[in-house]
Parts: C-alpha cells; sequence; structure tokens
C-alpha cells in the first residue's frame, strides 16, 4: 500500500491548490487500460454471440456494455410478451356489449 501512495504522491505538493487532479491523473496512470479495453471488447462479443443464438442480440450487446459479463445473463432471462390482441369480431352468437354513452358508434 506504501508503494501506491508513493506512487500517487510522486511528484505532488499537497499544499498546492491542484494537489488532487496531479494525485488523480497519476493514479489513472496506473490504470492498465489498453488491457480493461481488450476485456470490454471481449465480454461484448460474447454478450453478442449468446445475443445472437437466443434471438435477443441487441440487449445483450447492451447489458454486455454496461455490465460486462453480468450482462451475459440478458438472453436467458423470460421474454415480456406484449399482452394478446382484444377479439374484435363477436364470436357466433355472441352479442356485442352496448356503446358507452357519448361514443359515435353505432
Amino acid at each position: 500500500m506504501d508503494e501506491l501512495l508513493a506512487k500517487a504522491m510522486q511528484g505532488v505538493d499537497p499544499t498546492e491548490p491542484g494537489a488532487f487532479m496531479h494525485v488523480f491523473t497519476n493514479l489513472m496512470g496506473l490504470v492498465p487500460w489498453g488491457e480493461l479495453v481488450v476485456w470490454q471488447v471481449v465480454f461484448v462479443l460474447v454478450g453478442a454471440l449468446l445475443g445472437w443464438w437466443r434471438g435477443m442480440l441487441k440487449a445483450t450487446v447492451i447489458a454486455s456494455l454496461i455490465l460486462g459479463p453480468f450482462g451475459w445473463i440478458a438472453p436467458f432471462l423470460p421474454r415480456s410478451e406484449p399482452p394478446p390482441l382484444p377479439v374484435s369480431a363477436p364470436a357466433p352468437g355472441q352479442s356485442r356489449p352496448p356503446p358507452l354513452p357519448g361514443s359515435k358508434k353505432p
């Protein structure tokens, strides 16, 4: 932990007004950005493959972008089906209900 703190505080005067930004940029310089980007691309590609296989490509790619490998569960979640449409014509032998008051339909 002391090594990390020493790397973050390298070249920083704690009394100067911009010390926070200097420490922040030092810490961001320690992050392995290349590996993080490569892994995120792998997560999205695997998510796209799973989504394509299950027929939910767009949802799985978005979930993988946001959640990483946890987004891979998206194609396995139950789909929300829209409710069935009402029947427009009554079945034989059934009559239609009376029109609502104020409606212009007969």
